[in-house]
């Protein structure tokens, strides 16, 4: 389908939106009237420069409050409509939105249909059309069915109906009859997503609404619905959000396409009425569809995380090796042509990368040793790749020697890699190729078996992009946010896992700057991993290996202890032992989770030990405000504040 998006939604002048939205490949753009009337450029310069970018401009928007029982004051609003239509003319724009009126005196059905038909009249003089549209807090147009009704009645070819998935998911609005509107009536689609909230439908729509992917409303129902109506014209965004109007203009518009972009796909799979399945034959869709969606290549099987590689130097990476070497995991092999060292215990393995130039050794001039590279395993890696760039991840690009294997990847937001390597050797070479290996005593480790998973710690604001990244490029599925009481502000968490939960990727971010979570984020110079999970068969036998090997874990105050004793129904024997090795607990009616916390290393990030039961899927939520509490004290430990000299020295 053709794609849009209204200038409202991005941050910035009118020009470089208009700049923003042809570079994310856009087809066109609304122009919401404030932006132009606070732009320097006059209506035709707008309509100069949108041409030259390859936009083309399809709407204008809004004229409020038309439709009034006030003889006078219809005639002046006329006259109103008459000056915006002039100005239409110069942007070279040829629909006009008008949003049903929430005046006090706001004109009843058969009154707005006299009105709205005059209005049509004056347009199709201008050769310009109207489209109406209804605020889900309209005083008499409440519904895409209120609005269609006075359409209806007004019966003129140059008057339509402009259908808004908010408007109408927002109040719940039965969506059956939208199909048996004619698409030739339905002149333009808006649609946005947003979270679930208890709001009144005005604030939420005016601050809270994020692309589709984004939010819990069913857009992609909505959209079946128009599209089964037989409507061919552009999907546009129209979303108010606080923080997208805060954020730079250029990523938000290619999050913004990608949206659009999933919700086509979602589409695919609502009107076929079955998820998305890898044998569909590509660019399938019904016959009597009028448009073409988008069809990307199908999300493939994950079967974990192959390996987690770091960007250090030469010193860093010898103290993080010894670091890594108190934790069982022991070099394995080393790389056939880079300065690139592979350790390995159980299935885990950790790649350090101190390559003098690269991708690697970029990361590690701006974020220090950190994470700079995830692999997952994939049943098809060029797949993986190839829907990912299908929804605009940039391709990740390396260095590769002849005689190598070229690992396809991409660039996640923050940056860091992403590759995908093969499960099976007729797919894609395995990453260990480039490694001579040498022998290693898996018996030397502490029983670290698998990495269960990454989190990461995300700059404020980009919570719903990685969200919207994350489901669209890997095909991941958002579990329900959770907010997290840290000592100093709260951490809203989400996490993604990929079906089946082989690949979890937790997301924080701070709402305070003395949190934890803030704190990783300030070091890491943006965003980044901030910690570990690998899973153990026996959390007792591990955790007595990790204390003889001289690992220093995270301190959890006895008053925890106390409290999990009278919170479930445990042996104190058992609880004894928990808190002897600084374990933390957690129970579900699928099972339990044991875990505990490696003091960081360098103030960057640190590794979860744990061990899930049954069919425990959490992530022990309930125990985050208590591992973050320990951490804070241990980082003011480090870090105590400066101490003030008097002023009455």
């Amino acid at each position: 389908m053709l794609t849009s998006i209204a200038t409202v939604s991005l941050s910035g002048t009118l020009k470089e939106k208009l700049e923003a939205i042809s570079a994310a490949r856009f087809d066109g753009v609304e122009i919401f009237e404030n932006d132009l009337i606070c732009c320097g450029e006059s209506p035709r310069d707008v309509r100069a420069i949108a041409s030259d970018l390859g936009l083309e401009i399809y709407l204008y928007q809004p004229f409020r409050n038309f439709e009034v029982e006030d003889d006078n004051e219809f005639r002046r609003n006329l006259e109103r409509a008459r000056r915006k239509l002039d100005v239409m003319a110069d942007l070279g724009v040829r629909l006009l939105l008008v949003c049903s009126s929430v005046a006090a005196n706001a004109a009843g059905p058969e009154r707005a249909a006299e009105q709205l038909r005059a209005l049509a009249e004056l347009a199709a003089e201008h050769g310009v059309r109207i489209g109406y549209e209804a605020l889900a807090w309209g005083r008499m147009a409440k519904s895409y069915k209120d609005a269609w009704d006075i359409v209806r009645r007004a019966d003129h070819p140059h008057l339509g109906l402009i259908l808004d998935s908010f408007h109408s998911l927002a109040i719940d609005d039965d969506l059956s009859e939208i199909a048996r509107i004619p698409g030739s009536r339905i002149f333009f689609t808006q649609v946005a997503d947003a979270p679930a909230m208890k709001l009144d439908v005005l604030s939420w729509s005016r601050h809270f609404r994020c692309f589709p992917g984004q939010g819990n409303l069913p857009v992609a129902k909505f959209v079946g619905a128009v599209v089964r109506a037989g409507y061919a014209g552009p999907l546009s965004l129209e979303v108010f959000n606080d923080d997208f109007r805060a954020s730079p203009t250029r990523p938000t518009a290619v999050d913004g396409l990608r949206s659009l972009l999933f919700l086509e796909e979602q589409v695919c799979a609502e009107i076929a009425g079955e998820p998305r399945r890898p044998a569909r034959p590509p660019h399938a869709r019904p016959r009597h569809l009028r448009v073409e969606l988008f069809d990307p290549p199908p999300a493939p099987q994950f079967a974990g995380v192959a390996f987690i590689e770091f960007a250090v130097d030469g010193p860093s990476g010898a103290a993080l090796e010894q670091w890594l070497g108190k934790l069982g995991f022991r070099r394995a092999g080393r790389h056939r042509s880079k300065r690139v060292t592979l350790l390995r215990q159980g299935d885990v393995n950790i790649v350090l990368n101190a390559e003098q130039q690269g991708f690697a050794r970029s990361y590690f001039l701006l974020h220090g040793p950190s994470v700079c590279a995830i692999a997952l395993a994939s049943d098809d890696p060029l797949l993986a790749a190839a829907r990912a760039e299908a929804f605009k991840a940039a391709r990740g690009i390396e260095r590769v020697h002849s005689n190598e294997v070229a690992i396809p990847s991409i660039r996640a937001l923050d940056a860091c890699m992403l590759y995908f390597v093969g499960t099976a050797p007729e797919l894609a070479p395995n990453f260990l190729a480039d490694f001579i290996l040498g022998e290693t005593d898996a018996s030397t480790g502490v029983g670290l078996r698998e990495i269960d998973h990454v989190a990461f710690s995300l700059p404020e604001g980009l919570l719903d992009a990685w969200v919207l990244f994350l489901r669209a490029t890997l095909g991941m599925v958002p579990d329900e946010p959770v907010d997290l009481a840290d000592p100093y502000g709260l951490v809203r968490s989400r996490a993604m896992a990929t079906p089946g939960r082989s690949v979890r990727f937790p997301l924080n971010i701070a709402d305070g700057r003395r949190t934890v979570t803030a704190q990783s984020v300030s070091t890491f110079a943006g965003a980044g991993v901030h910690q570990i999970a690998i899973g153990a068969d026996d959390m007792f036998a591990t955790a007595a290996r990790l204390k003889a090997a001289g690992v220093e874990v995270l301190a959890i105050p006895a008053n925890y202890y106390d409290d999990l004793a009278a919170k479930f129904d445990l042996d104190p024997a058992f609880v004894y032992r928990l808190q002897n090795e600084n374990i933390l607990y957690d129970q579900d009616a699928a099972g339990a989770f044991l875990h505990l916390y490696t003091l960081p290393f360098e103030d960057r990030f640190f590794f979860e030990i744990l061990q899930r039961t049954g069919g425990y899927a959490g992530y022990g939520a309930l125990n985050a405000p208590v591992r973050m509490a320990a951490m804070s004290r241990w980082y003011a430990s480090r870090h105590p504040p400066p101490i003030l000299e008097s002023a009455t020295k």
